[in-house]
């Protein structure tokens, strides 16, 4: 089921700070008033799943490592923005999204208080394999590449797909000659449309020109301002950009090559690992896993097997 490619964020190319590629879309959307690092406080979902009504575990509690237990609480490295899976509220600034929420709920069933340390994104796996941080969660795809250094326990299928301006259609697999946008380091700007582009050239059409922006929200106003006439993301981050758009954008295909997400663990860490296992198939099991998909809209990537290291090759 799943592809080869790796969706999500490349865990292993250095993030610039700005790219020259982006100035243009970065002088616009000052201009416009338009950079945040989220969605407004206004367009966040109005239900709610009560973290707090999720009872612990006492076995899965126990089967912790004893540093775990005796801190309490799980040390979580993220990066954002990333929207609606992590971002920062623009009133409070506390880190937000689908994944917190779920992650929050695990740490609940096994008696534990989750806390968000920011961080670069290639910087998180790293800090995971050196006790920096207990556990990485940013929409890591699950792959072979990353399963060398770290374990996964899986939670979530995402794959690409793209979006286009609001009565333009555009065909992923036929774009040759387009401006895609793509958030810098991503799979999506080093693997999808670089292959895609080689695909055209390769039958003698125009090359795909990659449009390549250090954030996200800037990579889907680029569509919107005109800069680019798509771009390519992760299948939740585009389904929730379309949804927040106000007409503005369209789903321009379906989703493709997905592939699971996965909480990092070091491999050292086998009993964190199997823990976090169990927490997330208890989740599933009582129906607050999907409970919180659906707060958010991105129930499409439901799983129902909480597997460890099951990414593709």
């Amino acid at each position: 089921m799943f592809g080869s490619a790796l969706k999500s964020r490349s865990a292993f190319t250095s993030r610039p700070a700005v790219l020259a590629s982006a100035a243009l879309v970065t002088a616009a959307l000052a201009l416009a008033g338009c950079a945040s690092n989220g969605p407004s406080t206004s367009s966040q979902p109005t239900s709610t799943v009560s973290v707090g009504a999720v009872s612990s575990d006492a076995n899965l509690a126990a089967s912790l490592p004893d540093a775990i237990k005796t801190a309490g609480k799980l040390n979580v490295g993220i990066n954002v923005p990333y929207a609606p899976n992590e971002y920062k509220d623009t009133k409070t600034g506390k880190i937000v999204g689908w994944e917190p929420d779920f992650l929050d709920a695990v740490g609940k069933k096994l008696g534990l208080t989750v806390t968000y340390n920011e961080a670069s994104f290639d910087n998180i796996l790293p800090s995971v394999k050196g006790a920096k941080f207990d556990v990485g969660m940013s929409s890591f795809t699950d792959n072979k590449e990353r399963e060398a250094q770290v374990d996964f326990v899986n939670y979530y299928s995402a794959g690409f797909q793209w979006a286009s301006p609001a009565g333009k259609t555009v065909d992923p697999n036929n774009a040759c000659g387009l401006t895609v946008a793509v958030q810098a380091t991503t799979t999506e700007d080093t693997e999808d449309v670089p292959a895609k582009s080689k695909a055209c050239t390769a039958a003698g059409k125009k090359a795909i020109t990659k449009l390549k922006i250090d954030s996200q929200d800037a990579v889907n106003q680029s569509v919107i301002l005109g800069q680019a006439q798509a771009f390519d993301a992760d299948s939740p981050i585009t389904q929730y950009a379309v949804k927040q758009s106000g007409g503005k954008l369209q789903l321009a295909g379906d989703i493709y090559e997905a592939a699971p997400y996965g909480l990092a663990v070091a491999k050292s860490q086998t009993g964190l690992r199997d823990a976090l296992q169990k927490a997330v198939q208890a989740l599933i099991d009582d129906g607050t896993y999907k409970q919180i998909l659906d707060k958010w809209g991105v129930a499409a990537g439901a799983i129902t097997n909480a597997t460890i290291n099951g990414g593709g090759s």
